[in-house]
């Protein structure tokens, strides 16, 4: 019997990018300029074309709630992307600053693209947003931290960006994953790293866009309820900042591109 496609369970309102064309793997990295990708030995053919069109969407979908080209996506070309390989048991998806890549499971590790992605980011920027610094730290730790940034108007909107997930209003860090991580003896959900990654998954799932492939799970799971992602007034905060801050961004990389 032949191969048989995955069911597209992925909901997703944004507009046709694929232009009923097939795309593959190929498309995608030429598409975005990504360093390289790797796909798993144990993904078959129509796994495989499945999700380079999930990919290829959610990517593009991406790019337009960021409002930035794709450079922005692959980071310069310095990103990779691993699909159904060099993942580690127990773990959907995971970003290496080691090979500066990111890896989604086959199975489990759609909707986890923007959490994964905005590691890639935060960690690209560790090193631009502030000097004297080594290649693997990330921008929101470096920034919690105190380093010295690099003065600029841009990265004065991305430290704003951090203020708003990693303090409170009255100047105090958030709690909730604090207190996940005493219960639980890890150092992990309090993490300043995986603080932003988690307000920026919530800021593109409030986006007009969505796509369950990109992004999902910030409102209505357990890990919501326990408030491991922003809430209330602080999520309309993080949104805002984040808001301003890639839209300065995207203007700034656009008026780079060649005419």
């Amino acid at each position: 019997m032949g191969e048989r496609a995955p069911h597209n369970r992925f909901y997703r309102n944004g507009p046709d990018h694929l232009s009923r064309e097939p795309v593959d793997f190929v498309h995608v990295r030429r598409r975005f300029d990504f360093r390289s990708i790797e796909i798993g030995r144990w993904v078959t053919r129509a796994e495989r074309e499945a999700a380079a069109g999930h990919f290829y969407n959610a990517l593009c979908d991406l790019m337009l709630i960021l409002q930035g080209p794709e450079s922005l996506i692959s980071l310069r070309g310095t990103l990779s992307l691993q699909y159904g390989t060099g993942g580690r048991p127990g773990v959907s998806a995971h970003y290496s600053p080691a090979t500066r890549s990111f890896a989604l499971a086959k199975n489990a590790g759609p909707g986890s693209i923007a959490h994964e992605w905005f590691h890639a980011f935060d960690h690209h920027m560790g090193s631009k947003a502030f000097s004297g610094l080594g290649h693997n730290v990330f921008a929101s730790g470096a920034w919690l931290n105190e380093a010295r940034p690099v003065i600029h108007p841009l990265n004065a909107l991305l430290f704003a960006c951090f203020e708003a997930v990693l303090l409170s209003e009255d100047g105090s860090q958030p709690r909730a994953s604090a207190s996940v991580d005493e219960r639980q003896g890890v150092f992990y959900y309090s993490r300043p790293e995986e603080l932003c990654a988690r307000a920026f998954e919530a800021f593109v799932q409030d986006a007009a866009i969505k796509n369950g492939f990109l992004v999902k799970g910030t409102r209505a799971t357990r890990e919501a309820e326990l408030g491991l992602y922003p809430q209330g007034a602080q999520r309309a905060r993080c949104n805002a900042a984040f808001g301003r801050y890639f839209h300065a961004l995207g203007r700034a990389l656009y008026r780079q591109q060649p005419v």
